[in-house]
């Protein structure tokens, strides 16, 4: 490996054109690359609506927006906007387009290489070649046995004489700074209370209804209000609206929802100041980690080795078990249903985005109410 150490990089941009959690777990990258380069200037690009997990980060001096699906106008102002200004670029998606803006911006670039979701033997290796061969350092996708943090950071080893000390040191995501909840969700909040967001973005990572009533129902028992998580689209406001219909008056009457009425920041605040947070394999999840709340998480199909959330302060590069019933690290407590088929990476057990998966829908809410009393117990 050529040694690359001793590289300064004035300007160095940052590329993660995918969703907002994927955009949150490139902080420690940008956290560990301050260190290196104290004095660089550091860009990062995303989609727009996608890049409020970065909101007051100390390390980004200029985020820059683009559309998921532009149009030719709209590619050839960007390319021009950033041709040739940075003297590396961190592609931390495997996708062509990532590929193509670290080729058009940079003189150096280093990036993220992907896979089959399965590790099958696929085409990828085909269509790697090209990325492999503009870059002067790539890492490989493993979706089973390497951590997406882990993956992330090994971007820089071609920087260190020894890359073992990337891991060496506790290893911290950055969330954005809080906002101020709006007036009246904050004039709501009259007790402890436990945040649960049930909405992921697809239908095989979710939890069944009647589960989500049982738990909040216990909760309420309990002692803890419940504050409802959502996004602002139309299935998980939907999906909120369906618990809710499900809960007794005197339950209702405890559990406020703020589907589609907080942004990023806003949720931060309300995460750090909850009693716990229980939620599904989303973004959120990873936010709740990041503001160092005790967390519950469910994964189903999703190997936890690969995305589970990063326990804030774990040296190390890999902090979980690829299968345990209940594994708890830090802050974190990740739970997965039975079969020896978890963790299986299929999109559920039809293999698509509506599929239902087993192993969340045997989840039992004993389970969770266990993990809950362990860690309220903690407190």
């Amino acid at each position: 490996m050529t040694d690359f150490s001793t590289l300064k990089p004035k300007k160095v941009l940052f590329i993660a054109t995918r969703q907002i959690g994927d955009v949150l777990v490139t902080t420690p990258l940008i956290s560990k690359a301050r260190e290196l380069w104290p004095d660089a200037e550091f860009h990062f690009l995303g989609y727009k609506g996608k890049l409020e997990m970065l909101k007051g980060n100390p390390d980004i001096t200029q985020i820059i927006e683009t559309s998921d699906r532009p149009g030719f106008g709209e590619y050839l102002s960007l390319l021009n906007r950033l041709f040739q200004r940075y003297d590396l670029a961190f592609v931390t998606q495997p996708s062509d387009r990532a590929y193509l803006y670290g080729l058009v911006a940079a003189f150096r670039r280093v990036g993220i290489l992907g896979g089959h979701p399965q590790g099958k033997q696929s085409k990828n290796k085909q269509q790697n070649s090209w990325k492999k061969w503009i870059c002067m350092h790539t890492i490989d996708v493993d979706y089973f046995a390497q951590h997406v943090i882990t993956e992330k950071l090994r971007l820089l080893e071609v920087f260190f004489r020894n890359p073992a000390e990337l891991f060496a040191k506790p290893i911290d995501v950055t969330p954005p700074i809080g906002e101020a909840l709006t007036p009246i969700i904050a004039s709501e909040l009259t007790q402890p209370y436990v945040v649960i967001h049930p909405g992921p973005l697809t239908a095989y990572k979710r939890w069944p209804l009647a589960n989500w009533q049982h738990l909040i129902t216990y909760l309420v028992k309990r002692g803890f209000q419940v504050v409802l998580s959502a996004s602002p689209a139309k299935q998980d406001l939907q999906l909120n609206h369906d618990i809710l219909s499900l809960l007794e008056t005197g339950t209702r009457e405890q559990v406020i929802d703020t589907a589609g009425k907080l942004s990023i920041p806003q949720a931060g605040s309300l995460l750090r100041a909850a009693s716990l947070y229980i939620g599904v394999d989303t973004s959120i999840t990873h936010l709740a980690a990041a503001c160092n709340t005790p967390t519950i998480t469910f994964f189903g199909p999703t190997p936890p080795t690969n995305f589970g959330p990063w326990p804030n302060g774990f040296i190390g590069e890999q902090p979980y078990q690829l299968r345990a019933r209940s594994q708890t690290v830090g802050n974190i407590t990740i739970l997965q249903g039975p079969g020896e088929c978890v963790p299986c990476r299929k999109a559920g057990c039809l293999d698509r985005a509506d599929s239902n998966s087993e192993c969340l829908d045997f989840l039992e809410p004993a389970q969770v109410i266990e993990a809950v009393e362990k860690v309220l117990g903690q407190q």
